[in-house]
């Protein structure tokens, strides 16, 4: 390129009439390489014929902004907890011998009293019978001794011993009428069985009580869950508010519980048990909630969300949650002025709530809070806001 700047100018100086060295080398060139060098250097000088354009800023960036909705929320505390069965039971065999049958399925409903298993019954009716007869006989001897006490053919003596016979033989046949209902083993409450964990055939209650299945009561049903003692001040206050006294009319506060996979908090329960006080080794106190679970969505074991409410409904502005940010000096949310420049505020979140995040202090309902392009404008930047659709 350079060379071609030093021709042209040759050139130039060739038409002045000024006679140069270049200009006797170029007269020795061919007149078709002339030619070509000539309009090469016209193209050259014609590419910086044009006016130099303009500086141009950049457009400020685009962001999508939108005013807080005002609702009216209720704070609250949001947990985990785990369900877990109102009433259980071990069901065991309580007498020795031969499981006989079982009478339900694993896994099934069943009513209180229901017949679930039969240990042999036969030697226990035997047993009864016995004690039944020697009852007979005892009471049979002390009448006789009775009548013949009154002619003093008998002393008191022989009566009080028959006497005592009588009622021995009462409490044989009481204790074998016990060993002969335990061969029948029912459902003490309404539940559902766990699988059973003898089969038929096999020998129970020879070394001790023998397990044959649990039996777990579904309705109601308990959410346990915990607090750590910061929590339980904050809800010890709102009780004080509502005028509950701690450990008394605690069924007044509502608890809303929702399944991992369930939108929301659709079940309500209420408190029924608050523990009586922190425990020293986890920082924590026990809380439980009782759910009355007549569609059967909650049972033993699974874990579940819990909403504890902190006071009264009040309006708060609610925003998107992806409007929120967090950095090292907490939560925060961009808003646009009225000269479109962005600004930082620092916020307190509030409860989430089904169209977003509520906002306890830090922004305002005529505030234009920045809901969609945030990561191209930076506090103090100018913006072009445009209202979300």
């Amino acid at each position: 390129m350079i060379a071609l700047f030093k021709i042209q100018n040759n050139l130039r100086g060739s038409a002045s009439g000024k006679t140069t060295d270049s200009c006797r080398c170029l007269r020795r060139l061919p007149e078709n390489v002339l030619t070509f060098l000539g309009a090469v250097c016209l193209a050259a000088g014609l590419s910086g014929c044009g006016k130099p354009s303009a500086d141009r800023s950049p457009a400020p960036p685009l962001v999508t902004v939108r005013h807080p909705v005002v609702q009216w929320v209720t704070a609250s505390l949001d947990l985990t907890g785990t369900a877990a069965a109102s009433q259980s039971v071990d069901l065991v065999a309580r007498i020795p011998g031969y499981l006989q049958s079982i009478h339900y399925r694993d896994g099934a409903l069943v009513q209180s009293n229901q017949l679930l298993f039969v240990v042999e019954p036969e030697p226990y009716e035997q047993q009864l019978k016995i004690a039944q007869a020697q009852e007979l006989r005892a009471q049979s001897e002390l009448d006789r001794q009775q009548e013949l006490v009154k002619q003093n053919a008998t002393s008191v003596a022989n009566v009080e011993k028959w006497q005592s016979e009588r009622d021995q033989a009462v409490a044989q046949r009481v204790l074998a009428k016990l060993n002969l209902d335990y061969t029948h083993v029912t459902a003490p409450f309404t539940g559902r069985m766990g699988r059973h964990l003898v089969d038929p055939g096999n020998m129970v209650g020879v070394s001790g009580d023998t397990k044959l299945a649990t039996l777990e009561a579904l309705v109601p049903i308990y959410v346990y869950f915990n607090l750590n003692e910061r929590d339980a001040l904050t809800i010890r206050a709102a009780m004080k508010e509502l005028g509950i006294e701690a450990g008394s009319g605690i069924d007044r506060v509502s608890v809303q519980i929702g399944l991992q996979n369930e939108a929301g908090f659709p079940h309500q329960g209420t408190l029924n048990f608050v523990d009586s006080g922190v425990s020293t080794s986890t920082g924590t106190i026990q809380m439980r909630a009782e759910y009355s679970n007549a569609d059967k969505a909650l049972f033993p074991g699974v874990f579940v969300r819990v909403r504890l409410p902190l006071g009264a409904p009040q309006p708060l502005p609610v925003i998107p949650g992806s409007a929120l940010g967090n950095d090292q000096e907490g939560d925060f949310v961009l808003v646009v002025d009225a000269d479109n420049r962005v600004g930082r505020r620092s916020v307190v979140k509030g409860p989430v709530t089904d169209s977003g995040r509520a906002i306890q202090s830090g922004i305002a309902p005529e505030d234009r809070v920045v809901v969609g392009g945030g990561m191209n404008a930076r506090p103090g930047d100018r913006v072009t806001p445009q209202s979300e659709r």
